[in-house]
């Protein structure tokens, strides 16, 4: 069972956490289904800020083939890694799952990740998990630039995200600021261009960029008319593509690619809490989402992510990873806490 945002309850919070938290609330564990093998005494207690119906897919088949209960609590990046940091070695969880990595490598930071097993490993390539080892990526999401070719020309689209600060883009385009997804972007940004080009580019930004509550949203504005262009992540566009089209019809689709900061591709996290009882099991699951079968339940999914493992084919309409041109970042060296200051200081959150 997944418990939406609405269900989370408020939790007390320390001073050193740089947001508002909304810790999450407790319920009753989905019913196992008894398979070859399972171990029906084994119960998981997941953190989830993945998409909610990802990672019931996951749980469903997991539950299916082992019998072993998962009670799955749902909160956003932010919520979920600020409320393991409270809870410390006390944490009731025993896996944490996000969408970016920046929450990943801030558990990670304060000691509270066992190491990843071979097997976990072995199932994903390098470039899609942290050098560290004390988790592993699950899911990608590329970086996707969508603009209204009514209002900009192809001999006009920049070449770089970080030419978006050049006062020509003034008002003419947007992203969603507050999300972790664009924070990762910058996070990436941060890693590859430095504090200081950083730092301009997001003053320029919060002259010159309409902001907008999520990727969806500022897609959709691009759509209407609104703003010629916008910072999203790819499987908003896509997702819409494949259903009715209606909020994505009149745009067309851009990667900066180049090894720019533009070109960037988020992965996804998981990983088991040191201080977890039921280390065998959380090992297991991880094991199995990673998995080639876990990972062909992503690629058929509706949530349009792109799998890490290199047995899987992305859904049709995703442009191959290899093509993407994307930099190489190692996501254990994100600062998700810097960017939260940069951003803070420049006015965007």
């Amino acid at each position: 069972m997944i418990f939406s945002s609405k269900q989370v309850q408020p939790a007390a919070l320390t001073a050193a956490l740089l947001l508002a938290l909304t810790a999450c609330g407790s319920g009753a564990a989905s019913e196992p289904a008894a398979g070859e093998g399972s171990d029906s005494a084994a119960e998981l207690t997941v953190y989830n800020a993945q998409h909610e119906s990802m990672t019931q897919a996951w749980v469903d088949e997991f539950t299916k083939e082992t019998g072993i209960e998962v009670t799955v609590r749902q909160g956003s990046d932010t919520e979920m890694s600020n409320q393991i940091l409270q809870e410390g070695e006390k944490s009731p969880a025993d896996v944490f799952i996000t969408e970016n990595s920046p929450a990943m490598t801030q558990v990670e930071n304060a000691g509270l990740f066992a190491d990843i097993p071979a097997a976990v490993q072995e199932n994903v390539p390098a470039e899609y998990r942290p050098t560290t080892g004390k988790w592993t990526g699950v899911a990608a999401r590329s970086t996707l630039f969508v603009y209204n070719p009514e209002k900009i020309s192809e001999a006009e689209l920049p070449t770089s995200i970080m030419d978006l600060a050049d006062p020509k883009w003034a008002g003419r385009w947007g992203a969603a600021a507050g999300g972790a997804d664009f924070q990762a972007i910058v996070s990436a940004m941060l890693e590859l261009e430095g504090e200081e080009a950083t730092a301009e580019w997001l003053a320029a930004m919060k002259d010159g960029a309409k902001i907008y509550p999520k990727n969806g949203a500022a897609m959709k504005a691009v759509n209407a008319g609104e703003v010629d262009a916008a910072v999203i992540y790819h499987y908003y566009y896509t997702a819409d593509q494949a259903g009715t089209g209606e909020n994505s019809s009149d745009l067309e689709p851009y990667y900066f690619k180049g090894s720019d900061a533009g070109a960037f591709v988020s992965i996804s996290g998981a990983g088991v809490l040191k201080s977890s009882d039921n280390q065998d099991a959380a090992n297991q699951f991880l094991e199995f989402i990673t998995s080639k079968e876990g990972q062909e339940t992503l690629s058929t999914g509706s949530d349009y992510e792109y799998p890490v493992s290199a047995e899987v084919t992305p859904r049709e309409g995703l442009v191959p990873l290899a093509e993407l041109e994307a930099p190489t970042v190692d996501p254990a060296k994100l600062n998700g806490e810097k960017v939260v200051e940069l951003m803070t200081d420049a006015g965007l959150l």
